[in-house]
C-alpha cells in the first residue's frame, strides 16, 4: 500500500492528551499492517494564538491543502474568551473547514453494547442504535452574509446573521447523504424547516430533486427540524442517515451523541471533494471540544478520537478491514469495563486515566492481529 500523509493539529486543552494516544495507535498499524501514515504536527486554535497572533497560521493552512488528511484535537479554553471574535480560537477550525470547502460534515451516533445503560434514554430506546447526521458545513447562517452588529437610528443594536443556500450546496451535500445511506440502510431523512424559511423550501425541493433524478432506490423522508429533534429523543431508532443544514445540524447532531451516554465516544469526519489522489479532503476530530475543566488530569477519554482515526481509515484511505478492527477493539475494551472517568458507574472497578485506555485498546487489536 502507499505511505499517506497526515496533519495532526492537537489544538486546546484536552486535544493534546488524547491526540498522544491516536498516535500510538497509529504507530501500532505501522508495525503490524499495510496501513503507513506518516505524521507532521502543527498548531492550530490557542496554541497557534500564542505562538502566531493567529488561530490558523498561513504555514498551517498550507500544509493541510497538502496532506491527504487532517486529524484534529480540539480548540478553545477560558482564557481566550475575551479575544476579538475574528481571532478566537474556533476560527481556526472554522477556517480549515471553510478554505478546504469541506462541506460534508459525517457524525455518527452509534451505541457501543457496553454502553447501552450510560444514555438519559431507557435501554430498549437506545440499543443498538447507529444514526448517521450529514451536516452542510461551509454555507447557511455561519457563513452567510451580511452579518455583524449594528446601530440603527434610534441607538438600538442589531445583530445580523444571514442564512444561504445554493442549488450547488445543497445538492452536493445530500448526494453525499444518498451515497452514505446505500452503504447502510437505504434510508434519509431531510431535515428543514420549509414551514417558515424560504431556504428551508429550497432544501426540500433540491434534496427531492437529486432523490428523484440519482438515487430513486433510496428512500426518502422530509421533517421539520424541530419535529426531527423531539423524535430523536422520542425514538432515535426509526433514523437512518439524517441530512439537513449548518444551524440545525449542529444542534440536532450534539442531541444524537447524548443519546449514546458520553460525548468523549463520538468521532466526527468533514469531507470535500476529491483531491488529485481521487480521495476527499478531510479533516476527522473527536466531538467532545477542549474540555478545560479536566485538562491535563488524564482524565479525557481517547475514545473519540481514536475512533475519529477510525474514520479516517475508511473514508480517506478506504481501509474498511482495519477501520473495523479499530472500532472492535474500542467495543472490546469497553465490554470488559475498562473505562475513563466520563463512563465510570462504580461496579468494583476504578477508572482508567487517558494513557491506560489507549494502551487497553492498542492491547486489544494485538489479540484481533493474533
Amino acid at each position: 500500500m502507499p505511505k499517506y500523509s497526515a496533519l495532526m493539529l492537537a489544538g486546546d486543552g484536552i486535544g493534546p492528551e488524547v491526540m498522544r494516544e491516536v498516535k500510538k495507535v497509529i504507530a501500532w498499524f505501522s508495525q503490524n499492517t499495510k496501513v503507513q501514515i506518516e505524521i507532521d504536527e502543527d498548531l492550530v486554535g490557542g496554541a497557534s494564538y500564542d505562538k502566531h497572533g493567529t488561530p490558523l497560521h498561513d504555514h498551517t493552512l498550507e500544509k493541510a491543502k497538502n496532506t491527504d488528511f487532517i486529524l484534529l484535537g480540539a480548540v478553545g479554553a477560558p482564557k481566550y474568551d475575551e479575544l476579538p471574535f475574528e481571532i478566537k480560537p474556533e476560527r481556526g477550525l472554522l477556517k480549515l473547514r471553510k478554505e478546504l470547502d469541506l462541506f460534508a460534515n459525517l457524525r455518527p451516533a452509534q451505541c457501543f453494547d457496553a454502553l447501552a445503560d450510560y444514555s438519559s434514554l431507557k435501554k430498549e430506546f437506545i440499543a443498538g442504535l447507529d444514526i448517521m447526521i450529514v451536516r452542510e458545513l461551509t454555507s447557511g447562517v455561519y457563513f452567510g452574509e451580511p452579518r455583524g452588529i449594528t446601530v440603527d437610528e434610534e441607538g438600538n443594536r442589531i445583530g445580523i446573521n444571514t442564512q444561504r443556500y445554493t442549488t450547488h450546496e445543497i445538492r452536493r451535500v445530500a448526494r453525499a447523504a444518498f451515497e452514505l445511506a446505500k452503504k447502510r440502510n437505504n434510508n434519509v431523512c431531510s431535515m428543514e424547516k420549509a414551514n417558515v424559511m424560504e431556504s428551508g423550501v429550497l432544501w426540500r425541493e433540491e434534496v427531492q430533486h437529486v432523490h428523484d433524478e440519482e438515487y430513486p432506490e433510496v428512500q426518502l423522508s422530509h421533517m421539520y427540524a424541530d419535529a426531527g429533534a423531539m423524535q430523536l429523543v422520542r425514538a432515535p431508532k426509526q433514523f437512518d442517515v439524517i441530512v439537513t443544514d449548518n444551524l440545525f445540524g449542529d444542534i440536532l447532531s450534539d442531541a444524537a451523541a447524548m443519546l449514546t451516554g458520553s460525548l468523549g465516544m463520538l468521532p466526527s469526519a468533514s469531507l470535500g471533494s476529491p483531491s488529485k489522489k481521487g480521495i476527499p479532503k478531510a479533516l476527522y476530530e473527536p466531538v467532545h471540544g477542549s474540555a478545560p475543566d479536566i485538562t491535563g488530569q488524564g482524565k479525557a477519554n481517547p475514545s473519540a478520537c481514536i475512533l475519529s482515526f477510525a474514520m479516517a481509515l475508511k473514508y480517506s484511505l478506504d481501509c474498511t478491514t482495519e477501520a473495523a478492527m479499530l472500532e472492535t477493539a474500542v467495543q472490546k475494551t469497553l465490554a470488559k469495563g475498562i473505562r475513563t472517568p466520563d463512563l465510570f458507574q462504580g461496579q468494583g472497578k476504578k477508572p482508567v486515566s487517558t494513557s491506560i485506555m489507549g494502551d487497553a485498546i492498542i492491547n486489544e487489536l494485538n489479540i484481533l492481529a493474533c
